[in-house]
């Protein structure tokens, strides 16, 4: 089978097993993510995080906690002023995902992102996500 960030090329979704289903949900929210950046919306992009104090992000040597305080660290580093100018485009690549039980999963892989003005940045992510009744969230992200 061959995955593509958001979708698998089957021939029949009948052919889909329970944990190609739950990797795809996981992809498809990840995707969901990189288009709510691209559109320079960072309350869609914090949807596929837990809203919860107890969300972890690691980033550097920084740690922080909670979903209000991980948008804040986004809209202070990325919408400066409220301005979307420095948000750039973002993709994310090389995913790998991995089942750890029927409501835990680990993701690895590489971002990258491209600003207005042409510079670039990029590094590499391990996320823990949890389904919730609402799906698949993630409830600790470290980024570098």
């Amino acid at each position: 089978m061959v995955f593509v960030l958001g979708c698998a090329c089957l021939a029949s979704a009948q052919q889909i097993s329970p944990t190609d289903q739950q990797q795809l949900a996981i992809r498809h929210l990840l995707q969901d993510q990189v288009d709510a950046w691209n559109r320079h919306d960072l309350t869609g992009f914090m949807n596929g995080y837990w809203h919860s104090p107890d969300l972890t992000f690691f980033s550097g040597k920084t740690v922080t906690e909670g979903w209000k305080t991980t948008l804040k660290h986004y809209r202070q580093k990325y919408q400066p002023e409220g301005t979307d100018k420095d948000m750039g485009k973002l993709d994310f690549y090389d995913l790998r995902v991995d089942l750890l039980a029927p409501n835990v999963a680990l993701v690895r892989g590489h971002w990258h992102l491209v600003k207005e003005s042409g510079k670039e940045d990029g590094g590499l992510f391990t996320l823990v996500l949890k389904k919730f009744p609402e799906g698949w969230r993630i409830v600790h992200d470290h980024t570098s």
